[in-house]
């Protein structure tokens, strides 16, 4: 079985070095200051909710749901159970030689179709994780309250952002798959699949950090 990569920061993530890797791209270090970059993305309205929620104006009625004093491990709990079923789904789906809709060697199409479902199911599934946990969060104090919800302003405003720089994904693992069609041996095949199932699992990684981040916080409170 393919292993979980270990969490990173975004520009030296396990995704970008292993899409590196693959497809022979120099990925150059920004040389722009996080700030600058994150500017970049923010539209006027996003930037305006941002500094309300930073200035402290946020209701926290939306946000009190649960019992607090349970919180903490249900939610680790559910995040686990999360990631093992996405996991056990990339893993299973992709399983290399043993599928038979896989299509002819040099036809990416059945592929392509399988990554966008995997990139769905972790959409879906993450997204209502992300909200349980910033409810959970939120019962704990004001100052949790406020980064729940900053972190639902930031969900907001870069989901666009995040979903058309991840799309891209299924197209840079094409340019690989035919290379390995047209010049590798017999068992390229099961190489790519590899490959893909070990991308898959590093877009997981960073579709995670977000909840990861927010249980972290939860943890201690």
């Amino acid at each position: 079985m393919v292993q979980v990569p270990r969490r990173a920061g975004f520009s030296g993530s396990t995704l970008v070095r292993l899409l590196a890797r693959l497809t022979d791209i120099d990925v150059a270090d920004s040389k722009r200051s996080f700030a600058d970059r994150l500017s970049q993305w923010l539209g006027w309205t996003d930037a305006i909710t941002l500094s309300s929620v930073l200035n402290g104006e946020v209701s926290n009625a939306p946000l009190r749901l649960r019992n607090p004093l349970a919180a903490s491990s249900t939610e680790e709990a559910e995040c686990a159970r999360v990631r093992a079923v996405l996991v056990t789904a990339i893993n299973g789906d992709l399983a290399p030689s043993r599928n038979a809709a896989t299509g002819t060697t040099t036809d990416f199409a059945p592929y392509r179709r399988r990554y966008i479902a995997r990139q769905q199911a972790m959409e879906t599934n993450i997204a209502g994780l992300r909200r349980r946990v910033r409810v959970a969060l939120a019962s704990k104090s004001p100052a949790m309250v406020q980064l729940a919800a900053l972190d639902a302003v930031m969900e907001r405003a870069l989901a666009v952002h995040e979903q058309r720089l991840l799309a891209t994904v299924p197209g840079l693992l094409e340019k690989y798959f035919k290379r390995l069609a047209h010049g590798e041996p017999e068992a390229w095949r099961d190489a790519f699949v590899k490959d893909m199932q070990s991308v898959l699992l590093a877009e997981l990684e960073i579709r995670l950090q977000p909840v990861e981040g927010l249980l972290e916080a939860l943890r201690e409170t």
